[in-house]
């Protein structure tokens, strides 16, 4: 088997001797890229990201944009990275290299004060910046210093096309966001001769079967489902990893290391999606910025979850099958899963099962996954139900850990009476486990969409699951916030708002 490497800035670099747990970020710090930071080491201020290439929707490569700090540097054996040091092209012989685009944007307008966070701005802008179809708008040439830019754009979207989200898991604590806005609503298209831009046209390295072992640990990509499946058979212990979302936080805050981990994101069993007119199965390795891009509001509950989950930065790397395998019961996908009525299909080296979610979980953090056995896909059943909402309470409107999320899906007839046919409400974070509100969905069910019904059941809602006491909010913040959702839903459906 060839040595592990991945090729930074364009240079192929041997992964060995670095043991098997070692993030990208400790692995180019280690190499003198000390632009890649570490700030929070948990993938929350984005001071470590870098970009990756990676399988497009648009074009045979995107470049990614991930937190160094979480993905182990095993992860990206034979995959091509670059960090901020390598966006600058060599000038001439004698002068410094030519500043990138970006870089130039945030020099000229003050992006910039302690530069801490500079450097992961710049890598999350870029993946902004080479975003296929990233369009400008007519009126292109509007300052970009303007409060509320006039024409096809705001606050949050440049006349450049520039999408603010993709710079939502990066923080700066000294510079002010206004001239990193200015910085990224300022950069043009890229040019003809851009060889990160050009790139984009060839296919992305394939992934490559890795087993690299040091100091008696082991990290182990196979090349398919059904070899990663009969090496979990004699392995049931192993750690299973997509993006290391979760597993790298606890590799860096609570040290915590295996002896074997077993990586599954680039399985091509795991990457499929599948759109049919009865199903919508969702590959459980695709990432959320995937999927979200392939469906393209063909889902509108998930695409409404989307933006709410975590920062792009964050789900560049994580998937469906991770946040379902963690159990967490404040994992944002569950909520909007349960009331979709999806189901996980479970797979083992003896054959599949189909599990409906609502009864996948047993207790806190655990499951019906036996051991050796793996989540392979997400179905969804069409038709879907016309009326969805999903509503996340967190202290921040985004890359925040919910409170409680509440994610509605429900049928209502037309007509006079607005009968509601079928009622879903999947709710995260007042359980050990994800849960269905079970009893208000029963008060909605036969009855007609109005203020007397609606006020009725967010009643019975307030009353669904067991919300306790924590440092996000009290049990009787939680309660009262579940009825106030199906308010607040009524309200966005009707234009009578109940007393």
């Amino acid at each position: 088997m060839v040595a592990a490497r991945i090729t930074v800035n364009g240079k192929a670099t041997p992964i060995s001797p670095a043991a098997p747990h070692t993030t990208v970020l400790d692995f180019l710090r280690e190499r003198g890229l000390t632009g890649t930071k570490e700030g929070c080491a948990e993938g929350e201020c984005g001071a470590c990201s870098v970009l990756v290439a990676r399988p497009g929707v648009d074009k045979p490569t995107d470049w990614v944009a991930v937190n160094a700090c979480l993905v182990p540097v095993a992860a990206l054996d034979g995959q091509e990275v670059i960090t901020s040091e390598g966006l600058a092209t060599t000038g001439e012989p004698g002068k410094p290299p030519v500043l990138h685009p970006v870089q130039e944007e945030m020099a000229v307008r003050g992006g910039s004060q302690c530069g801490y966070c500079t450097p992961g701005f710049i890598c999350s802008m870029a993946a902004e910046f080479y975003r296929p179809d990233r369009c400008p708008h007519a009126d292109e040439q509007a300052s970009p210093d303007a409060d509320a830019p006039a024409g096809g754009h705001d606050a949050e979207h440049g006349p450049n096309g520039f999408d603010l989200h993709a710079l939502s898991g990066n923080l700066c604590r000294c510079t002010g966001y206004r001239p990193i806005r200015d910085a990224a609503f300022a950069v043009g298209m890229p040019a003809d001769e851009d060889p990160l831009a050009r790139r984009r046209d060839q296919a992305p390295p394939a992934p490559v079967a890795t087993e690299y072992t040091q100091d008696d640990r082991a990290f182990v990509r196979k090349g398919t489902l059904a070899e990663t499946l009969e090496f979990l058979r004699e392995r049931p212990d192993a750690v299973v990893v997509a993006g290391s979302t979760d597993w790298g936080v606890e590799v860096n805050i609570r040290a915590r290391r295996a002896d074997c981990v077993v990586a599954l994101d680039r399985l091509p069993e795991l990457r499929e999606l599948r759109v049919a007119s009865d199903v919508i199965e969702i590959g459980a390795a695709l990432t959320l910025t995937e999927i979200e891009r392939r469906l393209d509001g063909a889902v509108p509950l998930l695409a409404e979850l989307f933006p709410q989950f975590a920062s792009r930065l964050i789900r560049n790397g994580a998937t469906l099958g991770g946040n379902l395998g963690t159990g967490s019961p404040i994992g944002d996908s569950p909520p909007a899963l349960l009331a979709l009525e999806a189901s996980v299909v479970l797979a083992d080296a003896d054959g599949e099962r189909e599990v409906p979610l609502a009864e996948y979980f047993t207790g806190y953090r655990q499951s019906v996954r036996r051991p050796g056995e793996l989540i392979r896909a997400v179905r969804v059943p069409r038709p879907l139900s016309p009326v969805t909402a999903f509503h996340k309470i967190a202290k921040r409107r985004f890359d925040d850990i919910s409170s409680v999320a509440v994610a509605f899906a429900l049928d209502i007839e037309d007509g006079p009476d607005r009968i509601v046919r079928k009622a879903r409400i999947g709710l995260g974070g007042v359980a050990a486990t994800p849960i269905r509100a079970l009893a208000a969905e029963a008060a909605l069910e036969g009855k007609p969409w109005t203020a007397e019904t609606v006020e009725g059941a967010a009643g019975v809602l307030r009353a669904e699951g067991t919300p306790m006491n924590d440092h996000r909010a009290s049990a009787e913040y939680r309660s009262a916030m579940l009825g106030q959702s199906l308010l607040k839903l009524y309200a966005q459906t009707t234009e009578a708002v109940p007393s």
